[in-house]
């Protein structure tokens, strides 16, 4: 009986742990669940209040106008438009969101994490220099050019860039495993913070004039 006893604990642990260490939406138990801004609504998933199933129509599932292209007109030369379950409430509960990337030549999207979901990358126009960097001690940088109609994913939680290396614009579409994947822009987020980082700790930890650290915070 003993034996048994740590036998069914030893299952439910591991079941348990593995329930926690899952590192992507949860699993919906309904078909879907549009988000609405309505506290009135008697279901709550994922943050979000879900519409009565009854009065979803087809525009619920449907955004338009990812075929536009976007301004690029900006310091880095790109832009990321979006579309995650703020934008667009049928993704709730879905587990998925999509990008469109638009790159002016030698435009950057530049060093980013997004800490709740893979994204896998395909090139519609244009060349561009890829890249993730592995977490530590190994730090190792994995990068490749990819052109038209080529595919690249980049691990969840990963530091990852896009540049474009052509003299034409580019263009690339993403699916990342999250409805909310988040985004984290490693300059922005260090050197432009809201209070700032002590100029101290970012000047030791980037072994970094203090003078340069505070010309950063400014510009950022």
């Amino acid at each position: 009986m003993t034996k048994l006893f740590t036998c069914l604990l030893t299952v439910a642990l591991l079941a348990l742990a593995s329930s926690l260490a899952s590192a992507h939406d949860p699993s919906s138990l309904q078909d879907f669940c549009v988000a609405v801004n309505n506290s009135n609504s008697a279901v709550f998933v994922n943050g979000k209040f879900c519409k009565d199933p009854k009065l979803t129509t087809a525009d619920d599932f449907f955004f338009p106008g990812l075929d536009v292209p976007r301004s690029t007109s900006n310091q880095v030369g790109s832009n990321v438009t979006l579309i995650d379950v703020d934008k667009f409430p049928g993704l709730n509960t879905l587990g998925i969101a999509l990008a469109r990337v638009d790159y002016a030549p030698y435009g950057l999207n530049p060093p980013h994490i997004h800490p709740r979901a893979t994204e896998i990358q395909t090139v519609i126009e244009g060349t561009l220099l890829v890249g993730f960097v592995t977490s530590n001690p190994d730090n190792r940088f994995i990068t490749k050019v990819v052109n038209k109609g080529d595919v690249f994913v980049f691990p969840m939680g990963l530091i990852h860039f896009q540049f474009n290396i052509g003299e034409t614009n580019a263009l690339a579409f993403s699916s990342l495993s999250s409805q909310n994947p988040g985004v984290i822009t490693i300059a922005n987020a260090t050197f432009g913070s809201n209070p700032p980082i002590n100029p101290d700790v970012l000047a030791k930890a980037f072994q970094l004039d203090k003078n340069v650290v505070n010309y950063l915070q400014q510009k950022f």
